[in-house]
């Protein structure tokens, strides 16, 4: 049995969804996403639900309906995303906000080093998702109806006034790197030379692979989507090439022919290639900025550990590493000229 007013909800997708037809069954997915997310079967057909959680939240956090709007824009544009089926703005129907989305099935790949494959087959799927970056990027917001999907002006200079709030709002110490990066970014943000639309949270586990080979058939999770700088997007994604194996998208130490992972300078080639770049800047400014936001991440989860409100195990491991991170990110500050 779900959380949610399944008679109602019953009655709401009979009239709004084409191709639903009762009955139905509703199971949640396990995980930590911010929008809880349930599989929705119905005679056979399969489809998502994603809703606000319930209760008080930020008038701007866990955005179903801007996730709603990003992908029934890019949809019909060809670019992979789950097909949208209809959103319910009206909270009466099940206690938030929500929206339907089709199923899609395919592979989820959790660790970046690719276990199990061919040197070829690593390429070709690191090869899909570069392509698939820097299609979203080359997309003209515009032209799909998103032109106000973002605030404009300079994007990074937005971010860091944001992260270093955020920083400020849970600090519990004093770290002399974050000080000095608090100082250090804002003094030298890059000129913005392009906007496009920015998925927010661009890496390997948030793509879903076609079951036979290295197509991408779905990018997932939207809700950190902008309009801004896409070497936002593209820097996050190139952060796993300066982060070690960990089990996750880290590939540091494990590229070249002999893996098939291809090198940071090989996806640069080719990303600069596909969108009409001709080189990116200095990406050290950029993997400063990353770390710096990552360390303003965990420091929320610390303060949130000390005052109770986080689960201790996964977020002491997570808290352990904020010393590393914030030596990490003023490492690559130097590095770029700081």
């Amino acid at each position: 049995m779900s959380d949610l007013d399944e008679t109602r909800l019953g009655e709401w997708l009979a009239a709004n969804v084409a191709g639903f037809s009762a009955p139905f069954t509703l199971e949640k997915f396990a995980g930590g996403q911010s929008n809880p997310t349930y599989w929705l079967d119905a005679a056979g057909e399969s489809f998502v639900l994603r809703r606000k959680p319930f209760g008080a939240i930020l008038p701007s956090a866990h955005a179903v309906e801007r996730e709603h709007r990003l992908i029934a824009a890019l949809h019909p544009t060809g670019f992979p995303v789950a097909r949208p089926y209809g959103l319910c703005e009206d909270p009466e129907v099940i206690g938030a906000p929500f929206y339907i989305m089709e199923m899609v099935e395919g592979r989820t790949l959790w660790d970046g080093a690719l276990p199990g494959m061919t040197p070829d087959q690593r390429t070709a799927h690191y090869g899909a998702i570069v392509d698939t970056l820097a299609a979203l990027h080359t997309i003209d917001p515009d032209a799909v109806g998103l032109g106000d999907y973002g605030r404009p002006g300079n994007y990074f200079e937005r971010q860091v006034a944001r992260w270093t709030k955020q920083y400020r709002a849970s600090q519990t110490d004093d770290m002399p790197e974050v000080e000095a990066l608090i100082e250090w970014l804002p003094r030298t943000v890059p000129a913005q030379t392009r906007t496009a639309i920015v998925h927010g949270d661009f890496r390997i586990d948030n793509m879903i692979f076609a079951p036979d080979g290295p197509r991408i058939l779905a990018v997932l999770d939207w809700e950190l989507s902008t309009l801004g700088d896409p070497l936002a997007d593209f820097s996050y994604f190139l952060m796993s090439w300066v982060t070690a194996p960990e089990g996750r998208s880290g590939v540091q130490g494990l590229t070249g022919a002999e893996t098939g992972i291809p090198t940071m300078a090989a996806v640069v080639e080719r990303y600069c290639a596909a969108t009409g770049r001709d080189g990116v800047p200095d990406l050290n400014w950029y993997f400063a900025y990353n770390l710096f936001r990552l360390t303003g991440i965990v420091q929320g989860i610390k303060k949130r550990m000390i005052e109770g409100n986080a689960s201790s195990a996964q977020a002491a491991a997570t808290v352990a590493r904020l010393p590393g991170l914030a030596a990490s990110a003023w490492g690559f500050a130097r590095e770029a000229g700081a």
